[in-house]
């Protein structure tokens, strides 16, 4: 990819930079010490490579790595050979051996990795700045898009992702080897999905995973930003966790943080609105307080927003482990044909946006009336407003209370959690109690805040 890009820059007068030196002193290194592989892996992968043939030999040599084969100078000789990486099997072995002779030093090697890297990114932003100036100078877009495009591009850089090129599969099935090797490995649960607090759904979902799609969908009134709720304050308070970006287009930020507080503190909701406090209760506010201010749980109540705003705004966030969305119907769009083609765009800017953001993304959404006057459970076609609703999402999520028409009523009753579309695995449905005095849902695996 850089080599395609860097010779229509080069033809424009721009000079790329790189360092073969770096370049031949990582793969040298390797050659002499295998074990270097470890240390270098982590700053730097094929792509990052300037020069085609280096590229490819280190590609080789991961390749090795991971499948547990042994590296040196005799194996990764006969794999370049194999790979035709090289014009003769001479010019390869010439090559190999100048790289390995000339290793300055193997303690420095990643150094060296930092240097191919830091070279990557340069060449990198030039060819991001030259596109922003290519679509700047066409005038067909408007300032806030082409701002848009030139934040995505940064973004993409910093983030470690290039998306201009195909990837061949080999390099993917690096990434998916390593993965597989991380989560086996003694640091395991840091490369697991994120764990929602409800230990069955956890089971079924294996956690909320990178770049997923989730509907959250009930009926008004039976619970479903609470839930949101609880699963947010469940990841983002716990200690090292990821923070958590919820976006509430309903309720204030001021309302969010009462029913976070009632349900951590385990104080009355209802005290939040009246005010009457009893002195007993004062020090369990003060606890839940103390240790609520160390989460990452970001909140924005914004009532007019994009989905470019909201993801604008979540790319801001360190540590971003998730986004939440309360709730699809009352987002807008810019088309006027029709409210259904609307949602569709929104639905599938939120898939882009879990893509791109490599996060999972969990929008609310309400069901359609239909389902309201039958009163039966749901089903993926009550989704209002769109079917692309359930095509676009990695799982779908509903709850389901008989009788409830608001979450006042439901005081400690048992709702319906089903899992109604799962592209990672089966369906079910799960029990979940509510406890409306403190707005939130427990079951008989997994209470929350114990």
């Amino acid at each position: 990819m850089a080599d395609s890009l860097g010779l229509s820059l080069e033809a424009l007068g721009v000079n790329l930079p790189y360092s073969i030196e770096a370049e031949q002193a990582v793969l040298g290194a390797i050659i002499v010490d295998s074990k270097i592989i470890d240390e270098v892996s982590g700053i730097i992968q094929p792509e990052h490579f300037y020069q085609k043939q280096n590229n490819a030999i280190y590609k080789e040599m991961l390749l090795m790595f991971n499948a547990g084969l042994p590296v040196d100078y005799v194996t990764i000789l006969d794999a370049v050979k194999g790979a035709a990486i090289f014009e003769s099997d001479e010019d390869a072995k010439v090559y190999l051996f100048n790289i390995t002779e000339t290793v300055p030093t193997l303690t420095n090697a990643a150094s060296y990795a930092k240097i191919v890297y830091e070279k990557y990114l340069m060449r990198a932003l030039i060819t991001a700045c030259r596109d922003i100036i290519d679509n700047s100078s066409d005038g067909q877009d408007t300032a806030s898009t082409l701002l848009d495009y030139a934040e995505q591009k940064i973004y993409e850089i910093r983030s470690g992702r290039d998306n201009t090129d195909l990837w061949k599969l080999d390099s993917v099935l690096l990434d998916v080897i390593d993965h597989l090797n991380k989560l086996n490995g003694p640091d395991k649960d840091k490369y697991k999905g994120l764990a929602t607090g409800y230990s069955l759904l956890d089971r079924t979902l294996t956690g909320l995973n990178k770049s997923d799609l989730i509907i959250l969908a009930a009926r008004p009134g039976v619970g479903k930003t609470s839930l949101a709720l609880n699963i947010a304050t469940n990841i983002a308070a716990k200690e090292d966790g990821p923070s958590v970006a919820f976006f509430s287009l309903e309720m204030t930020k001021q309302q969010l943080a009462q029913r976070v507080l009632s349900s951590v503190s385990g104080v009355e909701s209802g005290v939040f609105r009246t005010g009457e406090v009893r002195p007993d209760q004062w020090s369990s506010i003060a606890e839940a307080t103390s240790g609520l201010a160390k989460a990452g749980l970001f909140i924005d109540d914004t009532s007019l927003i994009s989905v470019q705003e909201m993801k604008a705004k979540a790319r801001r966030v360190k540590n971003l482990g998730l986004v939440i969305v309360d709730y699809l119907q009352l987002m807008g769009g810019t088309r006027t044909d029709s409210r259904v083609n609307e949602i569709s765009d929104i639905t599938r800017s939120f898939k882009v946006m879990a893509k791109e953001l490599n996060v999972p993304v969990i929008v609310l959404s309400q069901l359609s009336r239909d389902n309201e006057k039958q009163a039966r459970q749901p089903r993926l076609s009550d989704l209002r407003d769109s079917g692309s609703i359930e095509q676009d999402a990695d799982i779908v999520l509903f709850l389901h209370k008989d009788t409830a028409s608001s979450e006042d009523e439901l005081e400690n009753t048992e709702v319906l959690l089903m899992v109604a579309k799962n592209r990672h695995g089966e369906t079910t449905k799960l029990r979940l109690t509510w406890d409306g005095d403190h707005t939130r849902f427990y079951t008989s695996e997994s209470y929350l805040y114990e």
